[in-house]
């Protein structure tokens, strides 16, 4: 693997170079909306006002959110949407088809997270994510949602070292299925009991809505803020998850390009583990 990664960083910059060309292009199509901040919390706080200000907005949705108004949403300004798909080794979210498809048919960026149980093997939840969600060239990198499992009958009292190992489990079948690095979304609560402190080449989705993730998560780097639980969105009849991309619209297009955080690509791409540098 190292050796047939070093004999090819000529292919990985002129495959660089390409991607950029596209991203200029792309950019230069865009209209207006895509620098306006978009409004839409009922409860807003102002530790998180900066994240409404942010270009790339999106949301993640399940089956609370009920039947969700695709068109609606993106001319409201949703760049982007992940759908619970699946959540240990035997449950799948009964809007995820629907969604899924309605997603795409409207033109929004979409992808999946598994929601991680700690009672069950990791290899099948793994097999569980395989089956039920479809390896689309054009979806967004999956999500591995790693929390505390509170509101279930299995509880808290887990070695890290185990649960780490199931996390890395996970990861590696994920990125197998979909061959897109996955990204791993995080509380406040799980990241400081289990992630603090680790590396992992996946970009982080962090979860603050009282603070900007800086002074929750220490120095962890992050790809998406979730900013709130309250929100609202055209095309959504209930409150949402609403999020924010860390970055400017050309860095989300070399974002849905690659596949990749744009930070990441350097040391990612020659392993080919972003999409369009393969």
């Amino acid at each position: 693997m190292v050796s047939a990664v070093s004999s090819r960083p000529s292919m990985f910059l002129k495959s660089l170079a390409v991607v950029l060309v596209l991203a200029l292009l792309a950019a230069c199509a865009r209209g207006p909306a895509h620098r306006a901040a978009i409004p839409g919390d009922n409860d807003p706080h102002p530790g998180v006002v900066r994240a409404r200000a942010l270009p790339v907005q999106g949301l993640d949705v399940a089956r609370y959110q009920g039947r969700i108004d695709f068109e609606a949403a993106r001319r409201g300004g949703t760049h982007f949407v992940y759908m619970k798909s699946t959540e240990g080794k035997d449950y799948i979210d009964p809007n995820f088809s629907e969604n899924w498809r309605a997603a795409s048919a409207a033109g929004v960026a979409r992808g999946a997270y598994h929601f991680m149980t700690w009672c069950s093997l990791a290899s099948e939840q793994a097999a569980w994510f395989v089956r039920n969600v479809p390896n689309d060239n054009d979806a967004l990198p999956p999500v591995l949602d790693l929390e505390w499992n509170n509101h279930s009958k299995c509880k808290n009292k887990h070695n890290r070292e185990d649960i780490l190992e199931k996390v890395r489990v996970m990861l590696a079948a994920m990125e197998a299925h979909t061959g897109k690095v996955p990204i791993i979304y995080t509380d406040i609560n799980f990241h400081r009991d289990i992630l603090a402190g680790e590396h992992f080449d996946n970009a982080f989705w962090l979860r603050s809505t009282a603070a900007e993730p800086h002074y929750k998560y220490q120095s962890r780097q992050w790809l998406f803020w979730q900013w709130t639980q309250t929100g609202t969105m055209s095309g959504v009849g209930v409150e949402v998850d609403r999020n924010a991309f860390y970055g400017s619209a050309d860095e989300w297009i070399m974002f849905l390009l690659t596949g990749c955080d744009p930070r990441l690509l350097d040391r990612l791409g020659p392993q080919g583990r972003c999409q369009s540098l393969k």
